[in-house]
This record gives structure tokens, C-alpha cells and sequence, in this order.
């Protein structure tokens, strides 16, 4: 039987790439259903809060540290097989999501190329339904499988059960805490040519010849793009990079009703053409880095011991302050964008509250 291995007073900081919280009461890596199943009914048997953590890269935690147990999903590996004249790959939640990608590129499998570099682990991707350059994990989603809280069954999702939207999920909405990711799988295609879709990777790409390449070439060379990208706003783990400590875009683009949105090219006159906008299946997406910019926030500005990334609008990054400062910060952001241009800016990352029930 698996032995389930509790500690106590962790730091929580190191766990996250913002690298802000204060320790968690209790804390226990998992790496098998039993383990987890076992860690959740010892929460329930002391009432205590249970906050699930996978790579760290999407979530804040209160300076206070977290009074309950912190369950860090840690299985990992992934296994490919045929299907048809695609391959699927089934991956373990606690697998690095990075290393998945580069496998996936390495063997000429296309369908997440552009995802290459998004920090955090494989089984926060449905949840946040990660997206980057025009790809999304929805796409390539054939199922999820997940372990739920309250009665302890394995249950499986395919694509069309997970309710995807932009940056979007049932697990992230009306799900919330009800399941626990422990792996999925995602139909690649062999030999595929690369996503092109977006601009600033098609005119890279194009620049550097990519289409006259073989299609393995080809995907390799577009995950060097992307990575160039990424790194180039700050966006990959980098310890000796400041602007790095983020949990990448703290707010979401907004997604505006077709009213919504002349109502704000409207209120924005001769600066209308400015805003970048794009179709969305709910609306029109609208740059919130724009909106941003355009209230008066500039890139590197700091508050305290945080402040806007110098390199993207949308990270804000702690330059060795605390969660208060940063959230602090966020409303001031959202207050600002709010009153003069009557957009409300949602943030991304999910802030986990101190719970002093414990």
C-alpha cells in the first residue's frame, strides 16, 4: 500500500513561479490515485481546506500561507500509441508541460507546437484550456480523466464534455474543486506542417524559410520561434530573469458583445483603430494590454516590491514584495481601465485566500 508522506510549515513561494505565499500547514506530494485518495479523506477526516497545486505557474497564494493541506499532483511520464493515422499521446498530470511539447515536436507529432514553453504542468492545461499563437489544448483534447473529491470515482471526459471557451474550462467554472486532473490524452497528426495562424509566428517563420523545410524541421523550427517569443516578453521560467517572477498574463483579453464593442470604439474616437481586436466565438476579443497601456500603466513601472513586467503589459511581477502589493496593484489596474474605459478587466491566475477554519 502506498505511504502517503504529510509535511508541515512548507513554503509555498518556491512551489509557484510568481514565487509569493507564505508556508502551507500541511502539504503532501502525490504521485497515484491512492496516495491522493488517501491525502483528501485525511483532510476530511480534520475539516481541513484542501487546495490542489499543480506546476505553480498559475496560482498566488496569500501571504499568510494556507491553513489547510496543499496537494501537489506529481505523477508524471507519457506513453504514445497508433490511432488510425493519428498518434495519441496520454500523459500524466504531473508531468512538466514543456517536456511534452518537445517530445511531441521531437517525434514530427503537430498540434501543439505553439504551446511550446507555457510553464506549469500537463494537468492545469484543460483547466485553464491554455492557449498560445493560435492553438489551443482544446483542440487536441481527446479525453481527460479525473478523480472525484466527494465520492472517490475515476470518471473520463472527452473534448465535448470539458465546456472549453477562452480560457475557459468546466473545471474552472462549474466544476470548480470538484475533480482532480490525473491525466489525458491528446490526438497529435504525424508529420504535420506547423501552425502558422498567427502573425508574429508566420513572419518569423516566414523569414526563416520554415515552409521550404521537411515537416519534422519544420515543427522544431516553430517551437524555436515560439520560444524566441516567449522568451523575448519574459514568459519562460528563467531564474537570472526578474521579469520572469509572474504567473504570466495576469488578465484575461476582454471579450466584448458586438453593443459592447462600439460602444468602445466610439468612446475611443480618432484612437478607435489603435485598439487590436479579434472575432471570438462569445464576441470581439479586445487587447486588454492595450487597454492597459492606453489608461496611463506603463511597461516596468513599480509599487513597492512589485510593478508591470518591462516587457509585457499583462505580467505583473514581484520584485520582492508580497501578495498584498501585488493585488493591490491588480485593482488599481482594473479600477483604472474600469473608469476610463468602462471595461472590466478578470484575472487570470486563481488567488488562493487564507482559510483560517483550520
Amino acid at each position: 500500500m502506498n505511504k502517503l508522506t504529510l509535511r508541515e510549515q512548507v513554503p509555498l513561494a518556491p512551489l509557484t513561479t510568481i514565487q509569493l505565499g507564505g508556508p502551507a500547514r500541511y502539504y503532501a506530494a502525490v504521485r497515484s490515485r491512492a496516495e491522493l485518495a488517501e491525502a483528501l479523506a485525511w483532510a476530511g477526516r480534520r475539516d481541513l481546506p484542501v487546495q490542489i497545486l499543480g506546476g505553480g505557474s498559475n496560482t498566488v497564494f496569500s501571504d499568510e500561507g494556507f491553513a489547510g493541506i496543499v496537494i501537489r499532483v506529481a505523477s508524471r511520464g507519457f506513453t504514445f500509441r497508433a490511432a488510425g493515422g493519428d498518434v495519441i499521446c496520454v500523459a500524466r498530470a504531473g508531468t512538466e508541460w514543456d517536456e511534452l511539447v518537445a517530445a511531441c515536436v521531437a517525434r514530427g507529432l503537430g498540434g501543439i507546437e505553439c504551446l511550446s514553453g507555457i510553464p506549469g504542468s500537463v494537468g492545469a492545461t484543460p483547466v485553464q484550456n491554455v492557449g498560445a499563437y493560435g492553438q489551443e489544448v482544446a483542440d487536441r483534447l481527446a479525453w481527460v480523466r479525473v478523480f472525484e473529491r466527494r465520492s472517490g470515482r475515476m470518471l473520463q471526459f472527452d473534448g465535448a464534455e470539458c465546456g472549453f471557451g477562452y480560457r475557459q474550462s468546466r473545471f474552472k467554472g462549474v466544476d470548480r474543486d470538484r475533480f482532480v486532473i490525473l491525466s489525458l490524452a491528446l490526438r497529435l497528426t504525424p508529420d504535420a506542417r506547423p501552425h502558422l495562424g498567427y502573425r508574429e509566428v508566420a513572419e518569423r517563420a516566414g523569414a526563416a524559410g520554415v515552409e521550404e523545410l521537411p515537416a519534422g524541421q519544420a515543427l522544431t523550427a516553430v517551437r524555436r520561434i515560439v520560444l524566441e517569443l516567449r522568451r523575448g516578453k519574459a514568459m519562460l521560467r528563467d531564474p537570472d530573469d526578474a521579469n520572469a517572477r509572474s504567473v504570466g498574463s495576469f488578465f484575461l483579453n476582454p471579450v466584448l458583445t458586438a453593443g459592447a464593442f462600439a460602444a468602445l470604439r466610439a468612446h475611443l474616437g480618432a484612437r478607435a483603430e489603435e485598439l487590436p481586436s479579434y472575432p471570438a466565438p462569445e464576441g470581439i476579443k479586445v487587447s486588454a494590454a492595450w487597454l492597459i497601456g492606453a489608461a496611463g500603466f506603463r511597461r516596468g513601472q513599480t509599487g513597492g516590491g512589485v510593478g508591470i513586467s518591462e516587457r509585457h503589459a499583462l505580467a505583473l511581477v514581484n520584485r520582492g514584495g508580497s501578495t498584498a502589493e501585488l493585488l493591490a496593484l491588480a485593482q488599481e489596474i482594473r479600477d483604472g481601465v474600469a473608469a476610463r474605459f468602462g471595461v472590466s478587466l478578470q484575472m487570470e491566475p486563481v488567488i488562493v485566500a487564507y482559510d483560517p477554519r483550520a
